[in-house]
């Protein structure tokens, strides 16, 4: 936004000003709760609030035994490995069926293109409890219900709608021309679309992919339907602590988990501009 001009009336000085006042106040409103979070993962009291030390700075109040208790005890590394084993496949399901719904939907000879897009993405929009409670019925009785390929199903189908949005959305600017002119020149659709498409999308694949790890690692409902205490991942275990155990180990791995979703959302927007950048747009 351009500096505000001398000449602007009173009107518009008390809008410039109030607007970024406002603007200020929403975004403290929406990172206060994050922020609060990482000092009190070195506390060192097992304590979730704030101590007497810590307000005044004293170094002997600050600690990385939380830190320490979440990389050696059992049952939080276990839940460690769940995720990271978990994830990774749902996303690799997830970008697979994502991408290819999206291209077949992006072809105008398809017929019922935004019913079975509003299909596709349903996920995203009903509810999660709704979507928990029918996996684990449809599961129970297809004999996926607390396996580890039920988990990672149930994660892919929440992921996917993520892949299709973003993938979708480079393809709005997709020269279908080129995949013609490829065809024209003898190649065959699968070379066609990893010599020509994949190339131009694949920023836009990689972010849906992203989202749909982010989707996997950081969720907690549906996998306390469909999972069993076999595949109990992080999200489980921190809800674990705050139910039964009241861990303060859970500050440091919320801390943990910021970082790294704070990591995978700057890739995600280089991964977006430069996909502006090759489909011409200047990016923002």
């Amino acid at each position: 936004m351009s500096a505000l001009p001398t000449y602007a009336s009173t009107g518009q000085k008390i809008w410039y000003y109030g607007f970024r006042v406002i603007c200020g106040l929403v975004f403290f409103f929406l990172i206060a709760p994050i922020i609060t979070i990482i000092p009190l993962s070195f506390n060192a009291e097992n304590f979730f609030t704030f101590t007497p030390g810590m307000l005044a700075l004293d170094p002997e109040a600050y600690s990385l035994k939380h830190y320490q208790d979440f990389f050696t005890n059992s049952d939080w590394q276990q839940a460690l490995k769940n995720s990271v084993t978990i994830a990774p496949m749902a996303t690799i399901i997830s970008v697979g069926l994502g991408t290819l719904a999206a291209i077949g939907l992006s072809q105008s000879h398809v017929p019922f293109r935004r019913a079975i897009m509003a299909i596709l993405i349903s996920p995203m929009i009903v509810p999660l409890i709704i979507s928990a409670a029918g996996m684990y019925f449809f599961y129970s009785r297809v004999g996926l219900q607390g396996t580890y390929l039920g988990v990672v199903l149930a994660h892919a189908a929440l992921g996917i709608p993520f892949v299709i949005i973003t993938v979708t959305a480079t393809l709005v600017g997709f020269d279908h021309s080129l995949t013609r002119a490829a065809a024209n020149m003898g190649a065959g659709p699968v070379r066609t679309f990893f010599k020509v498409q994949m190339p131009l999308i694949l920023p836009g694949v990689i972010s849906g992919g992203l989202f749909a790890f982010i989707t996997s690692f950081d969720e907690v409902v549906v996998v306390l339907f469909v999972g069993s205490a076999s595949q109990k991942t992080l999200p489980w275990q921190m809800f674990i602590g705050l139910r039964e155990q009241i861990s303060p180990t859970i500050l440091a791995v919320a801390t943990i988990l910021v970082v790294f979703s704070i990591a995978l959302l700057t890739a995600v927007e280089l991964l977006r501009r430069r996909s502006e950048r090759i489909r011409g747009v200047s990016p923002r």
